[in-house]
């Protein structure tokens, strides 16, 4: 006889089983009708009939509950192979209830149900794990806890190789390093050269498991403030010259620290003005000017002898500092130790346009872009970028995108081009060629551009070569034509000298949102990796058209097209969320245009790269990159005039904050959003996130690893070694260790640079999205500054930490 002291829980078991085959039924059936996998509807029959079973207490349910994880099992295999994320995400719930259903609470219900005995002429027997339907859900258990077991033991994603020795030493005109001591880092990518390389070899693979805090300090300044964006973030890198360290905060204050020690020396205040009109606040870092032929002929006389520091300001300003004591050097912007940014900009609006990042500096020029409100309106200021003198502050020359002829000074009463396509990141510069090469944004609207220029289609999106003495361009090449994903060039350029058939070539490695490192000759632009162009979606909103083709380069960490097999969920359920969502969407691959049905944007504008950009290796020739792989939905939503808010949905930003993605004055506004399950994670199968390494004279990845855990993002805090995101770039040094702070989870990580292994790792009290530094102290020891500041787009914990790691005396 069954035992009835049971039934109750079989009964309420196969009561929400079968709900739950109602629900799966439902929406598989929504699926089939999109054009989706038809497993969840067979799925759910099979738990709907298991349910009904199971309330009848019929050992039934058990054979049923065997073949779907059975065939579940066989599906899953054929879609992800020994892939264990999405396997597992596949398997996981039915085999917990499975499992469930297998133990005595469940079995010992149901039968008498298995007659035992010449032709089942005996006497019946309780049902059991170990005879019959149980016997047969015992087995497929095991048969789905054997491909799970061993898919835990590989990897699918990696590759593993070794990069050979040294090919080149690191020679001064490979790291524009001629008179700079190994043990300083006096730029935001150490140089101009933008490589974020360090010749320090006394942190090596041996011995950096032996890191530690040598000292901290707290800047005090956290995000949260009244009038703060969203995007309030730390995403500093400081300098160090001499034995000072110079940093600035998200408010703009610039601090001097003592490099041995962390003790603050001075910190400079510059008064933001308030009510901005804010869509960053950030400083990424600022730039050093060291001495040079004015201060011995009297031209400087503010007592600025010894450099100066540039600071852009959220208001508009351009500051210079004496790094001795933070005064102001009264000589450059004629008396003020300032110049105003704002001047000859149409359509000003305190906080719509300013620098975030460090600007350039030469032996004679200090060279500024500037970013500008994105998506917000047809009528933002310009993204000229200009040329001052360094040691006065005139304007030597201006190159304004939108007239990209007219260098000459502006001339008084004049503005430059409304809205023309600006550059917000970090630019290189080769004073011996002469030429400063800018990264180029989009010219807003980003999802939009019916009206956009001749000169606009050109440069958007692209790394411009500037001559230094004049402004004029040297060469332009285009990475994306006429962007409509907000694929602006994100990232520093770096410039390394590369042997390419025994010769020595000048190249710039220039790293996009879309994935590619596209490796040119920085004197003319001439691509040294191959680079097609290959056949995009077509199909633009009304108004709008897209470019035939779009370049793809040899060297490229652009994802594979997504189909409905790779979205992902921690369970069943959300998986088929994702997949609903999937083919609701408007998706052709790379470079589907936005739409008006909602358009699925892969990679999306977080980027594969950022301005976190690369680290590149002048000895070995290589690059130790950080691809990140997220998808979004770019849905435009027609204006009906040039004032509604139609994807603001909380109403009107509070105070000066611009209403973002309206778009006033073009046909469409954009909403913007993650691709993400019901339960927040993303709906693309990780990992999500790598570290890899890349040959750039051949053009091969070399090897590639996931890289981080899902500690800090997940509702429980597991240290999942899933491949998280990354904002923040890299380091390489020349004793073969890599550092890394930016992912999004609160570490700071060391790799050996020959192979990618992770040798190191340290707990952040913050988010780290900054890109660290390392240097010389006093005291001889090298140490590895991390800025853990957190990122409020990311909503990585907030900090305000300075964090600085040495080997033990």
């Amino acid at each position: 006889m069954k035992n009835n002291s049971f039934a109750p829980v079989s009964a309420v078991s196969g009561f929400v089983i079968a709900a739950l085959g109602l629900a799966l039924g439902a929406a598989g059936a929504w699926l089939i009708a999109l054009g989706g996998s038809w497993y969840y509807l067979i799925a759910a029959i099979l738990m709907l009939f298991a349910g009904v079973s199971l309330i009848r207490g019929s050992v039934m349910a058990l054979w049923i509950f065997a073949a779907l994880l059975m065939g579940t099992l066989a599906w899953a295999l054929w879609e992800v192979g020994l892939d264990w994320w999405p396997l597992a995400a596949r398997l996981g719930f039915l085999f917990l209830l499975g499992a469930f259903l297998v133990g005595p609470w469940i079995v010992r219900s149901l039968g008498p149900r298995e007659p035992t005995g010449i032709y089942g002429l005996g006497h019946e027997e309780r049902a059991s794990w170990r005879r019959g339907g149980g016997l047969a859900l015992s087995v497929a258990l095991v048969a789905c806890a054997l491909p799970l077991t061993f898919s835990l033991t590989r990897d699918v994603h990696q590759i593993e190789g070794m990069f050979p020795a040294a090919k080149a030493q690191a020679s001064a005109s490979n790291t524009a390093t001629s008179a700079l001591p190994d043990g300083e880092w006096p730029a935001y990518g150490r140089t101009g050269y933008g490589q974020r390389y360090s010749p320090l070899a006394q942190i090596t693979p041996s011995n950096v498991a032996n890191l530690k805090v040598a000292w901290q300090f707290q800047t005090g300044d956290m995000r949260g403030q009244p009038g703060d964006p969203v995007e309030t973030t730390y995403e500093v890198t400081p300098l160090k010259v001499g034995d000072r360290l110079y940093l600035c905060n998200p408010h703009q204050s610039v601090i001097a620290l003592d490099a041995t020690s962390g003790a603050q020396v001075w910190r400079y205040d510059p008064k933001i003005e308030g009510a901005l009109a804010l869509q960053h606040l950030t400083c990424r870092g600022l730039s050093y000017q060291p001495p040079h032929a004015a201060a011995d002929t009297g031209i400087v006389s503010d007592g600025c002898a010894h450099g100066k520091l540039f600071m852009p300001t959220a208001d508009a300003r351009l500051i210079a500092l004496n790094p001795d004591n933070g005064a102001l050097c009264s000589a450059f912007g004629g008396g003020k130790g300032q110049i105003d940014l704002s001047a000859h900009m149409p359509n000003p609006r305190p906080g719509s346009y300013y620098s975030t990042s460090p600007v350039v500096v030469t032996q004679k020029l200090v060279i500024v872009g500037g970013t500008v409100l994105d998506n917000v309106s047809t009528h933002e200021q310009s993204g000229v970028i200009r040329a001052f003198d360094v040691d006065t502050g005139a304007l030597v020359w201006n190159w304004d995108s939108g007239n990209p002829e007219a260098t000459t000074p502006i001339a008084p009463g004049e503005s430059y081009t409304v809205n023309s396509p600006n550059s917000w990141s970090i630019s290189s510069v080769d004073e011996a060629l002469g030429m400063v090469y800018v990264p180029m944004g989009n010219q807003p609207p980003d999802q939009w551009g019916g009206k956009r220029s001749a000169a606009v289609e050109k440069y958007s999106s692209s790394v411009v070569a500037l001559d230094l003495a004049t402004g004029k361009v040297r060469w332009v090449f285009q990475t994306v034509h006429h962007d409509l994903w907000d694929y602006d060039v994100p990232s520093q350029p770096s410039l390394i000298d590369l042997t390419i058939n025994g010769a020595t070539v000048p190249a710039l490695v220039q790293p996009t949102k879309q994935g590619e490192l596209f490796v040119l000759d920085r004197r003319t632009g001439m691509p040294i990796n191959t680079v097609t162009e290959e056949l995009a979606p077509q199909g633009a909103a009304q108004g709008d058209h897209t470019a035939p083709t779009q370049p793809k380069t040899a060297l490229s960490f652009d994802p594979p097209k997504l189909h409905g097999r790779d979205m992902w969920g921690a369970t069943m359920f959300d998986q088929l969320a994702c997949r609903i969502a999937f083919h609701r969407l408007r998706y052709d691959g790379r470079f589907t245009p936005p739409s008006t049905q909602g358009s699925l944007i892969y990679p999306g504008n977080f980027g594969v790269f950022n301005w976190g950009s690369v680290a590149v290796d002048p000895q070995r020739q290589i690059a130790f990159t950080t691809p990140t792989y997220l998808p979004f939905v770019s849905k435009l939503v027609p204006r009906p005039n040039d004032t509604a808010l139609m994807v603001q949905t909380d109403g009107p930003p509070s105070g000066a904050l611009p209403a973002l993605n309206e778009n006033f004055g073009a046909p469409f506004a954009v909403a913007l959003s993650a691709f993400t399950s019901p339960f927040g994670f993303p709906c693309t199968a990780p990992p999500w996130g790598y570290v890899a390494g890349a040959d750039l004279a051949s053009g091969k990845i070399v090897w590639q690893h996931r890289n981080g855990t899902v500690r800090d993002l997940a509702p429980v805090p597991l240290p999942f070694r899933m491949g998280v995101p990354n904002l923040g770039g890299p380091i390489v040094t020349g004793g073969g260790v890599a550092f890394l702070s930016g992912t999004l989870d609160y570490y700071v990580r060391g790799y050996d640079v020959s192979s990618g292994r992770q040798l190191w790792e340290s707990r952040l009290p913050a988010g780290g999205q900054a890109t660290p530094m390392t240097y010389t102290g006093a005291d001889g020891r090298q140490y590895l500054l991390v800025i853990a500041g957190g990122h409020g787009s990311t909503h990585t914990k907030a900090g305000d930490y300075v964090i600085a790691y040495a080997l033990p005396k």
